[in-house]
């Protein structure tokens, strides 16, 4: 302890790995080559590129979060006047209060994947990846920061996505579960964080981002059950909406706000629906990571 006092320079730093060390001679140095600095989590690095990451859009949020919900409030505007006439009611609630939580967590989807798919993809076409790869930063930090800016984009666009329609005439927002709504906001939300990165990992310029984003994620979204209940749809139909996981988000958190779902109002349906969610999520994380990991269309 006495020999630290007199040379702090030597002393462990908060993660307990020393950045200087003095050799026999009395000369600090750095340490060799390979001996890591830092051997827990880069705290100041991943909040550093979360924050790059937040700032990026912040910068031109009237296309990242307010674009958004004006879209998705045109949505509800067409669907309702098309479709919602006559007093219509779906789940025992009017068609746009049915409507509305689909429409908030879509949007969240959409722009989750939309953030998530950019950041690699920007990298390598202007030629800056390399101030994403060359800080020390480990593959779950990278992954971190990129999916953690992600939702957090999600968020804001649902949070401006429900300001809008809660002026709407004849929408009711009252949440039934707010469990509901938190957790399969938050699965869709990072399930659709971890496709975008690994679109962008992929995808070598912005046509192919754009045909993940019109081919797969726009089908799937439009296709699972925003605007009806699926058991208006013929068996296979349903089936093949049983299989689509934009279904069990999109249903889950409408559920969080009418108390009701066409996944199944028991508790045993929503909470396999939950953990299912779960574990895809970490199942994506998993693949993720390890494609980061392995530097492919990354290092090349």
């Amino acid at each position: 302890m006495a020999d630290q006092a007199r040379n702090p320079a030597s002393s462990p730093d908060d993660r307990g790995t020393s950045i200087v060390e003095e050799n026999p001679g009395g000369l600090r140095r750095f340490p060799p080559r390979g001996v890591p600095v830092f051997d827990g989590i880069n705290r100041i690095g991943l909040w550093s590129l979360y924050m790059k990451e937040v700032r990026r859009f912040l910068k031109v949020q009237t296309q990242t979060v307010w674009a958004p919900a004006v879209t998705t409030l045109l949505f509800l505007v067409i669907f309702s006047v098309a479709l919602g006439r006559a007093g219509r009611e779906v789940l025992g609630v009017p068609f746009a209060t049915f409507v509305a939580p689909g429409l908030i967590v879509m949007g969240m989807m959409q722009n989750a994947f939309a953030n998530a798919s950019f950041t690699l993809l920007g990298g390598k076409i202007q030629g800056t990846i390399i101030d994403l790869l060359m800080p020390p930063l480990s593959e779950g930090e990278l992954m971190a920061g990129i999916v953690g800016a992600a939702v957090t984009r999600a968020i804001m666009v649902g949070g401006a996505v429900a300001l809008a329609m809660a002026f709407y005439p004849g929408v009711s927002l009252t949440v039934e579960h707010i469990w509901a709504v938190v957790w399969f906001g938050l699965m869709g939300a990072i399930m659709l964080s971890l496709m975008g990165l690994l679109t962008s990992i992929w995808a070598e310029k912005f046509d192919h981002n754009a045909a993940i984003t019109n081919f797969v994620v726009a089908p799937l979204a439009l296709l699972s059950g925003t605007f009806y209940v699926i058991d208006n749809l013929a068996p296979a139909f349903q089936a093949i909406s049983r299989a689509n996981p934009f279904f069990y988000v999109i249903s889950g958190f409408r559920y969080g706000f009418l108390g009701e779902s066409d996944i199944g109002n028991t508790d045993a349906a929503l909470v396999q629906s939950a953990l299912g969610l779960g574990l895809l999520n970490l199942v994506l994380a998993y693949f993720c990571y390890r494609v980061l990991r392995s530097g492919w269309n990354l290092k090349d």
